[in-house]
């Protein structure tokens, strides 16, 4: 454990920090941030051992409990740095910071790195901009129990920090992986995988088909929907039935109900 006290919100640790905001900055170091007690707490219970974790006691909201997680965080391997309350607040990227910013890898893999089990739930989120976006469909995944979340042409990575946090971790937890569309389909196609297409074009409601077996199921930027390719290479469309004046939900929600509806066919089939 590394019991040096940083108080200086220019040290050059500190700007280090600060740079990993980047994404060019996060793709070349292979390194992301984990900003927040309970995020750093999941990130643990996945496994993922960070490489430093920045504490301060002065911000701590619980700090009996949370001393514990910094203890723990150095019983896996983490170094762990104190930092004076003015240096973490140049570090926090958020309003309200509780004390803890941990650096730790990236999860970086492609269609072909994923170990998937035999009949296998994947939700492919295509062109996905918003961070909070995607990272509420991890947290949708993780409850759901899906086997892998796949960014086709990804416009945010998956070590954004904002969608680490609106994750709450579940990016650790969840298998994730990034490819092109093309490439993609073609995984999906050459496991014999479906795959079901959301968008409100189609003539078939959500509900009146088998997700039962291995499946794929895709969503769309809320503003263009999934793209011609995506749709061409789709086994089945469907759409969620809407009786409002708006003609699309946001896409988490719409994911959610997708993956939910497969969730409760398989269970029924089980």
């Amino acid at each position: 454990m590394d019991d040096s006290l940083i108080t200086s919100p220019a040290n050059p640790r500190l700007k280090a920090l600060v740079a990993l905001r980047r994404r060019g900055v996060r793709e070349e170091e292979g390194r992301t941030l984990v900003e927040g007690h309970e995020e750093l707490q999941l990130t643990l219970d996945a496994g993922v051992t960070p490489d430093t974790v920045f504490y301060c006691p002065e911000l701590m909201t619980a700090p009996t409990e949370q001393a514990r997680t910094v203890e723990r965080a150095a019983r896996q391997g983490a170094r762990v740095v104190r930092l004076g309350r003015a240096a973490f607040e140049k570090v926090a990227y958020r309003e309200g910071p509780d004390g803890f910013l941990a650096v730790v890898a990236t999860p970086s893999r492609s269609c072909a790195d994923l170990v998937l089990p035999p009949d296998p739930l994947v939700l492919v989120c295509e062109r996905l901009e918003k961070p909070g976006n995607l990272g509420a469909v991890l947290r949708t995944a993780d409850a759901a129990g899906v086997d892998a979340v796949v960014a086709a042409d990804p416009l945010t990575d998956w070590g954004n920090p904002n969608l680490v946090r609106a994750s709450k971790g579940t990016v650790f937890s969840v298998p994730v992986a990034a490819d092109t569309t093309a490439v993609t389909t073609d995984w999906l196609r050459a496991r014999g995988m479906p795959l079901v297409a959301g968008t409100p074009d189609a003539d078939q409601e959500h509900t009146d088909v088998d997700y039962t077996g291995p499946v794929a199921i895709a969503v769309g930027a809320e503003k263009h929907g999934l793209s011609p390719a995506m749709l061409a290479a789709a086994d089945q469309r469907v759409r969620i039935p809407m009786v409002g004046r708006a003609n699309s939900l946001n896409v988490a929600t719409s994911a959610a109900i997708l993956v939910y509806e497969a969730v409760r066919q398989r269970r029924v089939s089980r």
